[in-house]
């Protein structure tokens, strides 16, 4: 028999195996099983039509020329649509999904859910806070997303096009906050108007939204390039240079003389309902401020017996306050100039990933990079943030460091602040989650925040393992950090529902956390425009580490860390129950002894 006849018999033979177990899965595929996922796909395609500049952060290109419709009528479709899905999810049985299905049965309740009552309450006009807004997002999404055909431009060209209309929806979204009393608190926005007028350039082709075309690649001929850039400065000039224009005059003349000057969202009127809600969506809990302020105390003292040992171990002659303020001005923890700070991020950066395969049985694919903030944004944002890659592997991560003020930024803090922003923190959690295509897509790309800032300060943890930490002061920048989320949990519920002032809550942050002033500051204008997110991160992270602990008892010798690790990464964000039910599978599953062992 010749080799072409085996290979085509070769190929009968796999088609009818694909039919065979097309079948099979079929047969075992329930009515549920397929309602649910069906519902899923339809949602969160309608989701994506509705926000394509998110979802153009997640490496979807289908409609990259689009911004996201933010009017009424778009409002009560998104209403509706979620009120649909969960009355769709109702009429699901879910005692008869497959075991995956039930995982997304339950993520994707919580979801709806969560999702449909945070537009019963007036956050939702908080469209700005105290490290930016709808205005630098949109920025920094054009400036991310890669360019590389004729069309890409040519779609780039109309969403700067549509970016008219969509300042005016986000103004009118921020005038009609105004008239129910959701505005943000003037304490925390001095200096904002500064992050408005630094994207209006003086000339359109100094504009940061000009940058795309004037790198366009030599792939595109002369005449193509000459007319895109000239189009491109032309809508710069007529459309987004006038809309930023606008909102700068509306921020200075009618929001800014109209921010409150009470700071705690209970101040408003169902502030306190909303805070409420705030806590359990961003804790995927069912929590409250009194659990999370009690919380936070306890984490406090703990962690400030294990600063206290550092002290000793360094022969510090002096308190606990002293020894903040010697960390926060000796000279020997500051780098000098930009490019020292940056080689530093870099040489840990790459000290991290050289161990990583010790600690993760396979590693995703995509890389990321290490860039700055803007400077439009900078005085007003934290020390980092990270920027997801693309799903389909088209853009890197990126790992943003702020350089603003370099004698408030110390380089001890640096080895926790790379592992909870990169690797293996935020980058690894993104990149796990988007290249599993095994998952719904609405689970490669939504975002669960206790989960992913839990993990986020794991892997500062987990450095400790991977002995990131080379001297007692870097060690004693992962507890600043650590301690900086504790406090987190006393000072937000402190702030929005128990009637903290913005010096209270500055001088408890000063007074236990070690970070800088000037951090300490951005930080508490963080909680203060930011409601309820900063209580993510320590939830998490305890989970996290409950989850491990658990794995380590039931499983002993069998226990292996690396896979751990990839199990709780490749499933996705999840809200933290449907986590604890997930991870609990996977020891159950490993706890049964190998055929032939005793």
């Amino acid at each position: 028999m010749n080799a072409h006849r085996i290979s085509r018999i070769g190929s009968y033979r796999c088609i009818v195996f694909a039919i065979v177990l097309l079948a099979v899965g079929m047969a075992h595929a329930s009515p549920s099983d397929e309602s649910l996922e069906m519902l899923m796909a339809e949602f969160w395609e309608a989701q994506v039509q509705a926000a394509p500049l998110a979802a153009a952060l997640w490496g979807e290109n289908r409609y990259r020329d689009r911004v996201d419709d933010l009017s009424p009528e778009a409002l009560a479709a998104r209403v509706a649509r979620l009120d649909r899905a969960i009355a769709g999810l109702e009429e699901i049985d879910a005692r008869e999904l497959s075991p995956a299905n039930r995982e997304h049965y339950e993520a994707f309740e919580w979801m709806l859910t969560h999702e449909r009552r945070n537009l019963d309450f007036g956050t939702r006009f908080f469209t700005i806070n105290s490290f930016g807004g709808w205005h630098s997002r949109f920025a920094d999404l054009i400036q991310a997303t890669p360019y590389a055909s004729e069309q890409d431009y040519r779609d780039l060209l109309v969403r700067l096009t549509g970016f008219g209309p969509y300042a005016r929806q986000n103004i009118d979204l921020m005038r009609a906050g105004m008239e129910g009393g959701y505005t943000q608190p003037c304490a925390s926005l001095q200096g904002y108007g500064k992050s408005i007028i630094d994207y209006i350039s003086e000339t359109p082709e100094a504009s940061v939204f000009a940058k795309p075309f004037a790198a366009m690649p030599d792939s595109l001929a002369p005449a193509v390039r000459e007319a895109l850039r000239g189009e491109a400065l032309r809508v710069i000039d007529d459309v987004v240079n006038p809309a930023y224009r606008a909102f700068a005059d509306f921020y200075a003349e009618s929001y800014e003389p109209a921010c409150r000057t009470s700071v705690g969202l209970s101040s408003l009127p169902g502030g306190r309902a909303a805070y409420d809600h705030a806590l359990r969506y961003y804790t995927s809990l069912d929590t409250d401020a009194p659990a999370i302020h009690a919380l936070g105390r306890r984490e406090v003292d703990r962690i400030r017996g294990e600063m206290e040992a550092v002290m000793r171990e360094v022969d510090f002659e002096g308190d606990f306050a002293a020894f903040l303020a010697f960390l926060r001005s000796d000279p020997q923890f500051y780098a000098a100039d930009e490019e020292t700070y940056l080689h530093r991020v870099a040489w840990i950066g790459k000290t991290i990933e050289a161990r990583l395969p010790q600690f993760f049985s396979r590693l995703p694919s995509n890389p990321y990079g290490i860039s700055v903030i803007p400077e439009q944004i900078a005085p007003l944002t934290p020390t980092a943030f990270y920027q997801p890659g693309a799903a389909d592997g088209t853009r890197a991560g990126r790992y943003f460091v702020n350089l603003y003020d370099l004698a408030s930024r110390p380089l001890y803090e640096l080895p926790a602040l790379g592992l909870h922003e990169s690797v293996p923190g935020h980058h690894l959690q993104f990149s796990f989650q988007g290249e599993n295509e095994d998952l719904p897509d609405w689970r490669r790309f939504y975002y669960f925040h206790a989960f992913g800032e839990g993990w986020g300060l794991y892997s500062e943890f987990l450095g400790e393992e991977m002995g990131i930490y080379a001297t007692p002061y870097e060690r004693f920048g992962r507890l600043i950090y650590d301690m900086w989320r504790a406090a987190r949990l006393v000072v937000d519920p402190g702030l929005h529902a128990m009637g903290w002032t913005r010096q209270e809550a500055i001088d408890f942050m000063l007074a236990n956390t070690g970070l800088t002033r000037k951090n300490v500051i951005a930080e508490v204008d963080r909680y203060i425009t930011y409601p309820g997110q900063a209580t993510a991160y320590k939830h998490g992270e305890l989970k996290i580490r409950e989850l491990r602990q658990r794995a380590e008892e039931a499983l002993g010798d069998r226990f292996d860390l690396r896979a751990f690790h990839v199990e709780l990464l490749t499933g996705g964000s999840l809200p933290l129950k449907v986590l604890d039910n997930r991870m609990q599978r996977w020891i159950d599953a490993h706890s049964v002894p190998a055929t032939g062992e005793s």
